[in-house]
């Protein structure tokens, strides 16, 4: 008789398949093989089943994807305390999706243009939304702080997991001497460009945008009196 934790030969027996574990592995494997190439037949092989099993949690891989989309949302939550105030709740959750996917670069890309319109994609929204309109901003001036502000974090996380520092060069550059006397602000930039510089850019950039829209909501209260 086999032991329960163990197969027939001996070893430990394989963990139960399950939503959660094809998710994790899918999530693995899109990160490990590029979103391109993700397969069901690859994250069988993965799991160490056959495609079939994986077919029996979902129907297809645009489910597999959408359950990913909402894996990705589900650990953006809790959202920070809401007695915080706005500027500072906003400045949190900024920060937290640029960690949360700065660490799943290839699945970014997926994300950023996913739609999302899944329970949970939208309560996302619906809760960004109402700490947008804590700001004291009309209804109209919310969606669009929200947009822009959605522009800047997939913009910013695009640029530093697949844009200008990691993207493709050109064949023959430009040399380094040839730079410094012909495109001196070009060279004089250069060390705010580098990696170790983009936690400082990046909080430059939420801070600017947060007293804009700071800014602007004084100016919508002060009309509205």
């Amino acid at each position: 008789m086999v032991k329960a934790g163990a197969s027939a030969k001996g070893g430990r027996a394989r963990e139960p398949l399950s939503r959660e574990r094809i998710e994790l592995a899918a999530l693995d494997v899109i990160e490990k093989q590029g979103l391109p190439a993700f397969s069901i037949r690859r994250l069988g092989q993965a799991l160490g089943v056959e495609a079939m099993s994986i077919y029996h949690y979902f129907p297809s891989k645009a489910h597999i994807m959408d359950a990913l989309v909402d894996h990705i949302i589900e650990e953006m939550f809790p959202f920070p305390p809401a007695e915080l105030p706005w500027e500072e709740r906003l400045r949190r959750v900024a920060h937290q999706w640029r960690a949360l996917l700065s660490r799943r670069p290839s699945l970014f890309v997926f994300l950023a243009t996913h739609r999302l319109n899944t329970r949970k994609g939208l309560r996302w929204i619906n809760e960004t939304l109402k700490m947008c309109l804590a700001a004291g901003l009309t209804r109209e001036q919310t969606v669009r702080m929200f947009r822009t502000f959605g522009y800047y974090l997939n913009g910013a996380i695009l640029d530093e997991t697949a844009g200008y520092a990691r993207g493709p060069s050109t064949i023959e550059p430009v040399p380094d001497e040839e730079v410094v006397r012909d495109y001196p602000e070009v060279a004089a930039a250069g060390p705010y460009f580098r990696a170790s510089e983009w936690d400082k850019t990046f909080a430059f950039g939420v801070d600017l945008l947060i007293a804009g829209y700071a800014r602007l909501a004084d100016e919508s209260r002060a009309t509205a009196r």
